[in-house]
């Protein structure tokens, strides 16, 4: 039996649907800009590209293919779009969820049938982290369908916290400073990677993904493995993002902005062939100044430390 609403709740239940319609218009024209603008910063894509769209049923690729099929309708260039899933035969994997998904949306796809998941399964021992294998035995995969579909591009769903959690895994248990590039020729040196989603916040897509109620499909392999060095990190990061606001947007304008002489790396600077030449520069030491630097919410980070304490940094 239908309800029956009277007209004051009727208009009430409008007035949310506007809110909410509005709201989404909203997360999907801020992730659009951002993803428009990390392609036009790093040429991600070009007249005539095929792109593939790797597509793992999680948020981020959802989001990802959403968005790009957004800008294709409207961008100055032609391109095209294949979303290719691997389906890495794990347990209890809804194969009919992408087909149906992307049939109906009209999209051209592939889905890549490949029992990985016997393979990490069989060679990680019970409780080491199966990311790494499985991750190399996915590209490779990806890697080799690329060029079967003739893609000229392959695009991964990686956004801004993704690249940051790389950056600090790789300080922290690499010795490297180093993160996720939003382009890059693969290891193979055969293919275009690109990472259209590089500017896009994460809790920007959560909250789109679940207005969207895109069919999330989650991944059983890695699921299960809740003390990842990524999940601890990503957690530090998330951790920060809500008590000092800014200071993500901060590290990430700060990948795009290095300054190789004041590192140490001998390779990308001329320590060695430093000599005092008398010409004033602005990127000279200035070892007896005091350096000041602004937090982007005005939140005093050395305020609730001991005034000795004498570190810059958490």
């Amino acid at each position: 039996m239908n309800a029956i609403h009277t007209p004051a709740e009727a208009d009430v239940a409008s007035q949310a649907d506007k809110k909410q319609q509005y709201n989404l218009n909203k997360l999907n024209k801020s992730l659009r800009h951002a993803v428009g603008d990390a392609i036009n910063d790093f040429n991600m894509i070009e007249q005539g590209d095929r792109v593939m769209v790797c597509l793992s049923g999680g948020k981020d690729s959802y989001t990802m293919l959403d968005i790009l099929l957004n800008l294709q309708r409207s961008a100055p260039i032609d391109f095209s779009i294949i979303a290719v899933n691997l389906d890495q035969k794990q347990p209890g994997f809804p194969q009919h969820v992408l087909p149906e998904y992307l049939s109906a949306l009209g999209v051209e796809y592939r889905i890549i049938e490949e029992d990985t998941y016997s393979i990490v399964k069989r060679l990680v021992p019970e409780g080491k982290t199966t990311c790494s294998l499985c991750s190399r035995l996915r590209r490779g995969i990806l890697y080799r369908v690329a060029d079967e579909v003739g893609a000229t591009r392959i695009a991964l769903g990686h956004h801004r916290e993704d690249i940051l959690e790389t950056l600090f895994l790789n300080m922290f248990y690499g010795g490297k400073l180093k993160s996720m590039p939003p382009k890059l020729v693969s290891d193979d040196g055969r293919h275009v990677v690109i990472r259209p989603l590089a500017y896009c916040r994460e809790k920007d897509i959560i909250k789109y993904s679940e207005a969207r109620g895109f069919p999330i499909i989650p991944c059983n392999l890695c699921g299960s493995q809740p003390n990842l060095q990524r999940q601890v990190v990503g957690d530090m990061i998330r951790d920060w993002d809500k008590r000092f606001p800014g200071r993500v947007e901060s590290m990430m304008r700060a990948l795009q902005n290095v300054v190789p002489s004041h590192l140490a790396d001998i390779k990308l600077h001329d320590f060695a062939g430093i000599k005092a030449d008398g010409v004033p520069r602005d990127d000279g030491d200035k070892a007896f100044d005091k350096e000041s630097f602004n937090d982007p919410s005005r939140i005093s980070i050395l305020a609730s430390r001991p005034a000795d304490d004498g570190g810059c940094g958490d």
